[in-house]
């Protein structure tokens, strides 16, 4: 982690390590069909991409890009296409079904906090938030009623914003109402969220 808590070097660390191992998996593609490249990919690229990345929350984009750009040469791989085939988002979005790195931390943040309000995450994350219901006083609130949680105010200062568990809170309280239901089941819920941010692109 750099010094200003920016996590650039990690994220620059992470990338490196992914492009080594794209060009590994590069070297051997034609001999792979598309599953065999995906199980690959997922196994020494996008697991990394993936790994704790709800650290990344709210991180300039100039950072967040280098992973971006992992996933992008990922996809191009998988595919078998060339680096400035024309495409690229419906290859990611359309054929492979991967979402762009700001949203795999988004919806990493919304399933921890799923995980929270069903009692299935650690006490020490759970203890982090409160249901507007829940508060003396805000009952009546439209939000009490929608299963919104209350955010702590904070200072505009990216580190502070970052917390995780402002950013779980916020991420959460701007889903929609069919996706705050408490009887969706984990599967399900992780169904419509991803259909939820795919209808964006």
């Amino acid at each position: 982690m750099s010094s200003d808590m920016s996590l650039e070097k990690l994220v620059s660390a992470v990338s490196a390590t992914c492009f080594f191992h794209l060009g590994q998996i590069r070297c051997v593609r034609q001999s792979l069909d598309v599953g065999s490249a995906k199980t690959l990919m997922q196994a020494f690229v996008t697991s990394r991409v993936d790994y704790c990345n709800a650290v990344l929350a709210e991180l300039p984009r100039f950072i967040t890009d280098k992973l971006q750009r992992v996933m992008n040469s990922a996809a191009r791989v998988v595919t078998d296409t060339r680096k400035y085939d024309s495409g690229l988002s419906r290859l990611m979005h359309d054929k492979l079904h991967w979402l762009d790195v700001t949203d795999r931390v988004r919806f990493k943040l919304a399933v921890l906090m799923y995980r929270c309000l069903h009692g299935t995450a650690p006490p020490y994350l759970m203890d982090s938030f409160t249901l507007t219901a829940e508060v003396t006083g805000r009952q009546h609130l439209h939000s009490a009623t929608h299963r919104k949680l209350v955010v702590p105010h904070y200072r505009l200062n990216g580190f502070v914003r970052r917390r995780l568990s402002v950013a779980d809170l916020s991420t959460w309280n701007s889903l929609p109402d069919s996706l705050r239901d408490p009887e969706l089941s984990l599967d399900t819920f992780k169904r419509q969220l991803k259909t939820y941010i795919f209808a964006k692109y």
